[in-house]
Protein backbone atom coordinates (compact mmCIF):
# COMPACT_ATOMS: atom_id res chain seq x y z
CA UNK A 1 0.00 0.00 0.00
CA UNK A 2 1.21 3.58 -0.85
CA UNK A 3 2.10 6.03 1.37
CA UNK A 4 -0.16 8.26 0.05
CA UNK A 5 -3.23 5.64 0.08
CA UNK A 6 -2.66 5.35 4.07
CA UNK A 7 -2.90 8.90 4.22
CA UNK A 8 -5.86 9.28 2.77
CA UNK A 9 -7.31 6.03 4.95
CA UNK A 10 -6.09 7.73 7.87
CA UNK A 11 -8.27 11.39 6.92
CA UNK A 12 -11.37 9.65 6.44
CA UNK A 13 -11.05 7.44 9.35
CA UNK A 14 -10.64 10.77 11.25
CA UNK A 15 -13.29 11.96 9.66
CA UNK A 16 -15.59 9.09 10.64
CA UNK A 17 -14.60 9.44 14.13
CA UNK A 18 -15.50 12.99 15.09
CA UNK A 19 -18.62 13.13 13.15
CA UNK A 20 -19.33 10.01 15.52
CA UNK A 21 -18.31 11.55 18.54
CA UNK A 22 -20.52 14.40 17.59
CA UNK A 23 -23.40 12.46 17.12
CA UNK A 24 -23.05 11.21 20.35
CA UNK A 25 -22.40 14.36 22.05
CA UNK A 26 -25.63 15.58 20.78
CA UNK A 27 -27.33 12.78 21.61
CA UNK A 28 -26.18 12.63 25.53
CA UNK A 29 -27.26 16.00 25.88
CA UNK A 30 -30.10 15.75 28.98
CA UNK A 31 -33.61 17.05 27.63
CA UNK A 32 -35.08 20.24 29.39
CA UNK A 33 -36.50 19.28 32.44
CA UNK A 34 -39.25 21.44 34.52
CA UNK A 35 -37.57 23.75 37.33
CA UNK A 36 -38.99 24.94 40.83
CA UNK A 37 -40.76 28.24 40.52
CA UNK A 38 -39.91 30.02 42.61
CA UNK A 39 -37.69 32.63 40.56
CA UNK A 40 -39.33 34.49 37.52
CA UNK A 41 -36.67 32.77 35.52
CA UNK A 42 -37.95 29.36 36.17
CA UNK A 43 -41.50 30.24 35.91
CA UNK A 44 -40.86 31.39 32.08
CA UNK A 45 -38.71 28.69 31.69
CA UNK A 46 -41.35 25.90 32.79
CA UNK A 47 -44.08 27.42 30.00
CA UNK A 48 -42.15 27.23 27.10
CA UNK A 49 -41.11 24.23 28.09
CA UNK A 50 -44.63 22.98 28.89
CA UNK A 51 -45.71 24.41 25.14
CA UNK A 52 -43.00 22.60 23.52
CA UNK A 53 -44.31 19.24 25.50
CA UNK A 54 -48.18 20.01 24.67
CA UNK A 55 -48.66 20.13 28.10
CA UNK A 56 -51.18 22.55 27.73
CA UNK A 57 -52.50 22.35 31.46
CA UNK A 58 -48.89 23.21 32.71
CA UNK A 59 -48.62 25.67 30.50
CA UNK A 60 -51.97 27.79 30.99
CA UNK A 61 -51.13 27.32 34.87
CA UNK A 62 -48.12 29.55 34.44
CA UNK A 63 -50.48 32.40 33.13
CA UNK A 64 -51.11 35.28 35.37
CA UNK A 65 -55.42 34.64 36.24
CA UNK A 66 -55.13 38.34 36.54
CA UNK A 67 -54.82 39.14 32.40
CA UNK A 68 -57.84 40.91 31.07
CA UNK A 69 -58.54 38.08 28.91
CA UNK A 70 -57.02 35.41 30.96
CA UNK A 71 -58.23 31.79 29.00
CA UNK A 72 -60.47 30.93 32.32
CA UNK A 73 -59.71 26.67 31.36
CA UNK A 74 -57.29 24.76 30.05
CA UNK A 75 -59.47 24.47 26.55
CA UNK A 76 -59.75 28.30 26.48
CA UNK A 77 -56.09 28.12 26.24
CA UNK A 78 -55.32 25.68 23.79
CA UNK A 79 -58.26 27.28 21.74
CA UNK A 80 -56.84 30.49 21.44
CA UNK A 81 -52.86 29.25 20.77
CA UNK A 82 -54.78 27.00 17.82
CA UNK A 83 -55.79 29.80 16.33
CA UNK A 84 -52.63 31.22 15.70
CA UNK A 85 -50.69 27.90 15.66
CA UNK A 86 -47.05 30.02 14.42
CA UNK A 87 -47.32 30.87 18.66
CA UNK A 88 -47.15 27.19 19.40
CA UNK A 89 -44.92 26.13 16.69
CA UNK A 90 -41.38 25.06 18.43
CA UNK A 91 -39.98 22.62 15.36
CA UNK A 92 -36.16 23.25 15.35
CA UNK A 93 -36.19 25.11 18.40
CA UNK A 94 -34.53 25.87 21.33
CA UNK A 95 -35.04 28.73 24.18
CA UNK A 96 -32.74 29.88 26.47
CA UNK A 97 -33.47 32.17 29.38
CA UNK A 98 -30.99 34.99 29.02
CA UNK A 99 -31.42 37.38 31.78
CA UNK A 100 -33.86 39.03 33.92
CA UNK A 101 -34.55 42.07 35.56
CA UNK A 102 -36.73 41.79 39.34
CA UNK A 103 -38.28 44.84 40.68
CA UNK A 104 -40.90 44.12 43.43
CA UNK A 105 -43.03 41.59 42.05
CA UNK A 106 -42.53 42.57 38.45
CA UNK A 107 -39.75 40.74 36.56
CA UNK A 108 -38.85 41.27 32.90
CA UNK A 109 -37.39 37.87 31.38
CA UNK A 110 -35.26 38.11 28.16
CA UNK A 111 -35.09 34.33 26.34
CA UNK A 112 -33.41 33.94 23.42
CA UNK A 113 -34.95 31.79 20.63
CA UNK A 114 -32.85 29.66 18.14
CA UNK A 115 -34.53 28.54 15.01
CA UNK A 116 -32.63 25.72 13.06
CA UNK A 117 -33.45 25.60 9.25
CA UNK A 118 -31.72 23.63 6.40
CA UNK A 119 -29.81 26.58 4.26
CA UNK A 120 -27.22 26.34 1.29
CA UNK A 121 -24.03 25.54 1.21
CA UNK A 122 -23.06 28.97 2.89
CA UNK A 123 -25.59 29.37 4.72
CA UNK A 124 -25.55 28.56 8.93
CA UNK A 125 -29.32 27.68 8.87
CA UNK A 126 -29.49 29.36 11.76
CA UNK A 127 -31.96 32.52 13.20
CA UNK A 128 -31.76 33.47 16.36
CA UNK A 129 -33.90 36.11 18.31
CA UNK A 130 -34.55 37.81 21.60
CA UNK A 131 -37.73 38.49 23.34
CA UNK A 132 -39.18 39.13 26.83
CA UNK A 133 -41.69 38.08 29.04
CA UNK A 134 -43.13 39.97 31.83
CA UNK A 135 -43.99 38.22 34.91
CA UNK A 136 -45.63 39.56 38.16
CA UNK A 137 -45.90 37.48 41.63
CA UNK A 138 -49.39 36.62 42.31
CA UNK A 139 -49.82 34.69 45.76
CA UNK A 140 -46.35 34.12 46.15
CA UNK A 141 -45.82 32.70 42.64
CA UNK A 142 -44.42 33.91 39.19
CA UNK A 143 -46.92 33.96 36.53
CA UNK A 144 -46.54 35.36 33.17
CA UNK A 145 -48.04 38.21 32.10
CA UNK A 146 -47.46 39.43 28.75
CA UNK A 147 -44.46 38.02 26.16
CA UNK A 148 -43.01 39.17 22.56
CA UNK A 149 -43.41 35.29 21.52
CA UNK A 150 -45.37 32.23 22.28
CA UNK A 151 -48.50 34.61 23.57
CA UNK A 152 -51.74 36.35 21.94
CA UNK A 153 -51.44 39.77 22.38
CA UNK A 154 -55.23 40.41 23.54
CA UNK A 155 -54.84 38.02 26.79
CA UNK A 156 -53.34 41.79 28.70
CA UNK A 157 -54.81 44.11 26.19
CA UNK A 158 -58.07 43.35 24.48
CA UNK A 159 -58.80 46.45 22.83
CA UNK A 160 -61.75 47.79 21.90
CA UNK A 161 -63.41 44.24 21.83
CA UNK A 162 -64.46 42.25 24.27
CA UNK A 163 -62.57 38.97 25.21
CA UNK A 164 -65.20 36.91 23.91
CA UNK A 165 -65.67 38.99 20.64
CA UNK A 166 -61.31 38.89 20.41
CA UNK A 167 -62.13 34.70 20.41
CA UNK A 168 -64.97 34.40 18.18
CA UNK A 169 -63.11 36.57 15.84
CA UNK A 170 -60.33 33.53 15.76
CA UNK A 171 -60.20 30.16 14.22
CA UNK A 172 -60.56 28.02 17.05
CA UNK A 173 -59.94 24.14 17.52
CA UNK A 174 -61.05 21.51 18.96
CA UNK A 175 -59.23 20.69 22.29
CA UNK A 176 -57.58 17.02 21.84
Amino acid sequence: MKTDDRFLIGITLGIVVLVVAALVVVRMRPAPEYMDEDTPEAAAHNYLLALQREDWARAHAGLAPTLACYPATVEVFFDDLSAQPYQRDFDNVTLRVESSTVEGDSAIVTVRQTRFQTGGLFSSGQYTQDFEMSLNRVDGTWRVTRSDQHWLWFWHDPSEQSCDEMRRSMTPRIFP
